[in-house]
């Protein structure tokens, strides 16, 4: 097992941040695959309707899953830079305190994502035929919480040590789990969007217990009793590092809903055809999201170490990896995205062709600006490395106003697809944002290694 733990300190960048990215690319792929077979199963199975209910939920549910990633994403950010400095026992008291922290967050997610589930759906105006559906997601998908908590925080701990693997293979594993469970509650059982629920949440709950037996093989995470108790300095700091990111994530997710609110607006074709490119969202930006968390732990491993020279090179790779990459996925999509678009739909040949033509319509306008959603992910994460959660979260900020105005006010210019632009706008002011903040932040990191006796972290 410490053959899997990896120090990202010595070596050239570009093949640290790409190899230890390709184990969660593959990973975060075979996580869509199964969020990409929920989709497909509902919405063959169960028709229009179903999957239209599944994107009224969308956001709600993601706002959840937002703040539980923001939260783990935090605490790890502190275990790699410990990590890095060699401070091993510091490691164990800061996992102990994360675990305690989870626990306590996911208790409060829970109760509120229950007591809002109803309002919410009712304020964006979700059609009656719908809404009932989703709320039933909702509700499943909510009491799965602390589930899923638990899931984000094993798999964080274990890429701060630069495990990428082990979150892999828990993943493979889970992806499995949930295809079968997908068919069987769904199509054998005729669970119907509840299966759907229930299926997920047992597929994170197999890759929660995955994770957690191969935490307890690692040595120098001899966490003991003592080391699960809230700390006061330490509690802070990884509340600092947390809090910041979930908030960013949770703000972003009310854009999202506020575009959701209009998409519903346009009618239940509609709603599928944008749901159906929603789900390809996660697909689009997968590898986005694993050079970000190579990114995190990269330069959160370097800052402790004081090896501040690589966090510029680092980010400079990241750059360049990640701006080729979104261009091979741009390409992919506008060639076969219509043929994948179409596994998501059913429904009489009026019905298929309509909500089709309104989701390629909408894959072709991502797939196109795609360069400036992996730009922003390569920022954010070598900002939130460093330590730094506030700009990350002013960012987020940003991509709240440019979502909300623009789906508010652009389909009244446009028309309907100026929704569509909502995204592109949102990326957009999130990226002017966090590009000033690198410089910034970078310069203030410089200036501190240079001082005499100033630690890093």
């Amino acid at each position: 097992m410490a053959s899997r733990i990896k120090t990202m300190t010595e070596g050239k960048p570009a093949s640290l941040i790409f190899a230890f990215a390709m184990p969660l690319m593959v990973g975060n792929i075979f996580q869509q695959l199964y969020t990409v077979v929920d989709t497909m199963v509902v919405g063959k199975a169960l028709g229009v309707n179903a999957l239209a209910a599944l994107g009224a939920a969308d956001w709600m549910n993601w706002m959840m899953l937002g703040m539980i990633q923001g939260i783990t994403q935090g605490f790890g950010i502190l275990m790699a830079q410990e990590f890095g400095a060699g401070k091993y026992k510091d490691l164990c008291k800061t996992v102990g305190s994360s675990v305690i922290l989870s626990l306590l967050s996911a208790v409060l997610l829970l109760g509120a994502g229950q007591w809002m589930a109803y309002p919410v759906l009712e304020l964006l105006d979700t059609p009656p035929e719908i809404i009932g559906d989703a709320l039933l997601y909702l509700r499943i998908m909510y009491m799965g919480i602390p589930i899923v908590m638990s899931y984000n925080l094993f798999a964080t701990i274990l890429r701060s040590l630069g495990d990428g693997r082990t979150p892999l293979y828990a993943m493979i594993v889970a992806a499995a789990v949930n295809i079968i469970l997908d068919f069987l509650f769904v199509l054998v059982f005729d669970f119907g969007i509840a299966g759907a629920a229930v299926a997920t949440l047992i597929a994170q709950l197999v890759s929660s217990l995955f994770c957690i037996y191969h935490i307890r093989k690692i040595e120098l995470l001899a966490v003991s009793p003592s080391d699960f108790r809230l700390q006061g300095r330490r509690s802070v700091r990884l509340l600092i590092l947390g809090f910041p990111m979930a908030f960013q994530n949770a703000v972003i997710s009310v854009g999202g809903m506020i575009v959701q609110s209009v998409v519903n607006g346009f009618g239940v074709i509609f709603i599928a055809g944008f749901t159906a490119t929603n789900k390809l969202y996660g697909v689009l930006e997968v590898a986005a999201t694993s050079y970000g968390y190579s990114m995190v732990t990269y330069v959160g491993q370097n800052l402790g170490a004081g090896r501040i020279d690589r966090i510029r090179k680092g980010m400079k790779s990241a750059v360049l990896i990640s701006l080729v990459t979104s261009v091979l996925i741009a390409a992919v999509m506008l060639i076969f995205g219509k043929a994948i678009l179409s596994c998501f739909i059913s429904g009489t040949p009026e019905e298929v062709e309509q909500t089709l033509k309104i989701a390629y319509y909408y894959l072709s306008i991502m797939s196109v600006f795609l360069p400036v959603l992996y730009i922003l992910h390569a920022t954010r994460s070598t900002i939130q490395g460093m330590g730094n959660t506030l700009f990350p979260m002013l960012s987020g900020i940003a991509e709240f106003l440019m979502r909300a105005v623009t789906a508010i006010r652009l389909p009244m210019v446009v028309g309907e697809t100026g929704i569509f632009y909502a995204e592109i706008m949102a990326w957009t002011g999130a990226d002017l944002i966090l590009v000033c903040s690198y410089f910034i932040v970078m310069h203030g990191v410089k200036k501190r290694s240079l001082q005499p006796h100033s630690p890093c972290i």
